[in-house]
């Protein structure tokens, strides 16, 4: 798969646009992965009316199918994972989701350095996240690293505290 200037040419799926999108476009995806015991119009993101806060995806070209996505926004950290934090702003990536066919493509860490490149270019700082367990590799391969102990979210599984710093670009 080739990446060049946010568009990415996939061997199976052909060409994608990586990039911004509106909140909306990701609904289906992220119910489908993340939260099917929830409907499509509870899938709005806390945080999203921040004007600095950005939703990516991949973007299917010609049908216009969203095939991964991820959002940043401003946050602060939680107080346990925040005490051990460098200083700088605090980003929280939220919403990460690829479709389950495409995992391990490189769609999703296409759509996951789209985000990182834009808290880069909003001053850089800190990126944390709850991960879910079976995604924390994913995430390690990216530069995060693991806080404290695991616990279980209802409905939704086993997470993990993350987070990476990102220089500002």
């Amino acid at each position: 798969m080739n990446v060049v200037n946010d568009h990415l040419s996939h061997p199976v799926i052909g060409d994608l646009a990586i990039g911004p999108v509106a909140p909306e476009r990701t609904y289906l995806l992220r119910q489908q992965v993340l939260r099917p015991h929830q409907r499509v119009e509870e899938m709005s993101l806390i945080g999203s009316d921040d004007p600095e806060a950005v939703v990516g995806a991949a973007v299917v070209a010609g049908s216009g199918e969203v095939v991964s996505t991820a959002a940043v926004s401003p946050e602060e950290a939680p107080a346990e994972l925040a005490t051990v934090l460098p200083p700088g702003r605090q980003w929280r990536l939220r919403s990460m989701a690829t479709r389950p066919d495409l995992r391990g493509t490189g769609i999703g860490g296409a759509v996951l350095a789209f985000v990182i490149s834009h808290v880069a270019a909003h001053g850089g700082g800190v990126l944390w996240c709850s991960a879910r367990v079976p995604a924390a590799a994913f995430y390690e391969r990216a530069g995060f690293v693991r806080f404290g102990e695991e616990w279980v979210a209802e409905h939704i599984g086993p997470h993990v505290m993350m987070w990476r710093t990102v220089g500002r670009s």
